[in-house]
């Protein structure tokens, strides 16, 4: 199985941007695919963008597509998320997840692994 610890999260002021990152360990990351995925109190987790397991894949969320970038370094073990152009309503807990299969998908359920979250705070 694999451990993932995201980081970069904090306080950036709207238009801002921010780089989140999460450290793969405990096995063999280039197996897995991999999501971003957001949460604001009370509503649903969503995806926002997922990656396949050498990076030739990507899906977006429409509400992302054009500010955020996802990547990964299959030889540093680490998934990014680049995020320019912030907003409030980028606000939430920001989690990454694996999944065993290699494709990028955004459904929930298919993932197997998560972090533990990193707090995004867009302040106007």
């Amino acid at each position: 199985q694999v451990q993932l610890l995201e980081s970069g999260g904090g306080l950036v002021q709207a238009g801002g941007s921010l780089r989140l990152s999460c450290a793969a360990s405990g096995d063999n990351f280039s197996r897995y695919a991999m999501g971003w995925f957001r949460q604001i109190p009370g509503k649903e987790r969503e995806c926002v963008a997922a990656i396949s397991w050498n990076g030739g894949g990507t899906y977006y969320d429409d509400s992302v597509k054009g500010r955020f970038t996802i990547s990964r370094d299959n030889a540093k073990s680490t998934l990014y998320l680049q995020m320019n152009s912030l907003d409030r309503e980028d606000t939430a807990v920001y989690y990454c997840a694996a999944r065993r299969s290699g494709s990028s998908i955004p459904t929930i359920s298919e993932y197997d692994y998560w972090g533990q979250g990193t707090q995004v705070t867009v302040s106007s």
